[in-house]
């Protein structure tokens, strides 16, 4: 049988708590709808704290009496009108057309970093500094450096040689500071015309970086806008083959069609808003597996009031009775609801008939632990669907009219068999072959070949569920000795998806195994999950798999299963170790 492709990822968001499952035919269109969800609930996610912290601003900034009443009456009416939305869940779709805006999908949004200007270099070219002048220098016959003679300097030699001597004295001296400072103005001058070259080469080198600079920043944006606009062409070709694959009906495009039509359907935050879809295109018949919000999940809140004497709020909550109706009526109204946005989308008219099955997670109230039940299951074509007139119709009386399967009082979460199941073909699943019947007491299956013991454990396991009309798929092999085969148990109470891992294991298998066949489990949205080892596992091992639905199955356990169904086998650790030690040589 040929098995088309299917990507998958896996999206979580831990401030709500949110885990979804998301696959397709095509990858970009799955990771275009990861990424959507991704966004949907950080949006969720920031109007939940604005919204809590509005509430306590508000509460907080309440004093007096009078605005506390003002502020149960407000209570209230909020109160009221989250009851009103499930209550008219059904009526809300119709004013909304599901058919999915190609148009919309497609990223016209322009390239919004604006282009840099490119800057001019603003530091001036260096002018060249003018020279400092040079000082006069001192001449001897300036009037200065003249003696000026008296009458007694006429008469006596000794007075004029005096005068000048000093004269004499007064030239050298300023003849001296003169060459002094013409030396300085000259040595200062022979800097100012040694720097001024370095000057100019600096200001060049500094002018081309920061040239180089713009013109890298205007490269480096038409490189990005380029890029951006190259990618948007691309995805958009992808969305615009999509849509015509979707015209076209080819399957994997249908499916995912249908999921976007899903995806779109506004609810509630605290609703599940998962599924599971899977498309027969020679019947043209959709299969949805819906995830359902919980009984639990409900606002209960109906009045506040204010009590003035005792300043305090107190609450009226629904009675078990109103809760439990309102619970019923929700869950025939999104079975309806999800019916006909599939069918108003559905403009390719790809769909001759749709099933709904509805599934809850809950907690039993016997056991404390987890279950998945599909609680309802509805089949309508589309002839019989579009006659109904959904703005007057009676959820539940529609549902019956259309002969949907579930218990008379959907919130006691009765199990029923689906009308139609899920697909089990996984593209995982490889052809299995035969290993227990050549194995006998001598065989140590510590040792065995890895792909080998990956059979031997779906074979041993498919006899283990062969009396309730159970399957056992092996998958792909990936020689890591562990993932390897998903078990499938019709039965409608205790059956259901089982993940089982196979560990050939020498030494104690620890925690993180465990941890990781639980996080498999909630990925697969299986109800069981298997771990089968050839060795041991670890009292830590043992303590995470409390209370969670996992089993843990030792070699002694092994041994033992195989014995139940006719075989015998041995495990022995030791040789074990040695033989796979040889192999590695």
């Amino acid at each position: 049988m040929a098995y088309r492709e299917v990507w998958e990822i896996e999206v979580r968001h831990d401030g709500l708590n949110k885990y979804r499952h998301i696959r397709g035919s095509d990858r970009y269109i799955v990771e275009q709808k990861a990424a959507a969800q991704q966004l949907t609930w950080d949006e969720m996610w920031s109007k939940k704290q604005i919204a809590e912290q509005k509430k306590r601003s508000r509460e907080s900034a309440i004093r007096s009496k009078e605005e506390k009443k003002e502020l149960a009456i407000t209570k209230t009416n909020e109160a009221m009108e989250a009851i009103n939305k499930l209550e008219t869940i059904l009526l809300h779709t119709l004013k909304v057309d599901d058919t999915i805006d190609w148009s919309s999908l497609l990223n016209k949004k322009k390239y919004s970093i604006k282009k840099p200007i490119k800057k001019k270099y603003s530091t001036k070219k260096p002018i060249k500094p003018k020279l400092a002048q040079n000082p006069s220098e001192p001449n001897r016959a300036d009037v200065k450096y003249k003696p000026i003679f008296g009458f007694f300097d006429k008469i006596f030699s000794r007075s004029r040689k005096t005068k000048e001597d000093e004269a004499e004295k007064l030239f050298k001296s300023d003849y001296e500071n003169w060459k002094r400072k013409k030396q300085q103005v000259q040595k200062k001058n022979e800097g100012i015309e040694s720097a001024h070259p370095e000057n100019v080469k600096n200001w060049e080198v500094k002018k081309k970086f920061f040239e180089s600079k713009q013109d890298k920043l205007i490269s480096d944006w038409e490189i990005k806008k380029s890029n951006y606009e190259k990618n948007q062409e691309e995805s958009n070709k992808k969305i615009l083959a999509k849509k015509e694959k979707y015209k076209n009906k080819e399957p994997g495009a249908v499916s995912d069609y249908c999921e976007m039509v899903l995806t779109n359907s506004k609810y509630p935050d605290y609703f599940p808003q998962e599924w599971d879809i899977d498309y027969l295109a020679d019947t043209k018949i959709l299969i949805v597996d819906y995830s359902l919000p919980d009984l639990d999940a409900l606002p209960t809140t109906k009045t506040v009031k204010y009590i003035t004497s005792r300043d305090e709020f107190t609450e009226t909550n629904l009675s078990s009775a109103a809760l439990n109706k309102l619970y019923d009526r929700l869950l025939y109204q999104i079975s309806i609801r999800t019916i006909h946005e599939l069918y108003e989308a559905d403009v390719a008219n790809a769909l001759d008939s749709i099933v709904f099955n509805g599934w809850v997670d809950s907690i039993d109230k016997a056991t404390g632990h987890s279950v998945n039940s599909c609680v309802m299951s509805l089949q309508a074509s589309k002839d019989e669907f579009l006659a109904i007139n959904l703005g007057k119709v009676d959820p539940k009386a529609s549902f019956k009219q259309l002969k949907g399967v579930g218990s008379s009082k959907l919130h006691g979460l009765s199990p029923v068999a689906p009308i139609i199941n899920i697909n089990k073909e996984d593209r995982r699943f490889v052809s299995a072959y035969e290993v227990v019947d050549g194995i006998d007491e001598t065989e140590n299956l510590a040792a065995m070949d890895w792909q080998d013991f990956e059979n031997l454990i779906r074979e041993v396991f498919e006899k283990e569920f062969v009396s309730s009309g159970g399957e056992v798929r092996i998958t792909q092999a990936s020689r890591d000795g562990g993932v390897d085969a998903i078990a499938f148990d019709p039965d409608p109470i205790r059956g259901g998806k089982i993940v089982i891992q196979a560990k050939r294991y020498t030494n104690v298998v620890g925690v993180s195994a465990v941890r990781d066949l639980f996080g498999t489990t909630v990925n697969e949205g299986a109800t069981k999950g298997i771990l089968v080892t050839t060795a041991n596992y670890g009292p830590d091992a043992y303590e995470f798999a409390k209370g969670k639905p996992l089993t843990l199955l030792n070699g002694g356990n092994l041994l033992h299963l195989l014995e139940k169904h006719g075989h015998k086998a041995k495990i022995d650790l030791k040789e074990a170790k040695m033989l796979l030690a040889e192999e590695k040589i």
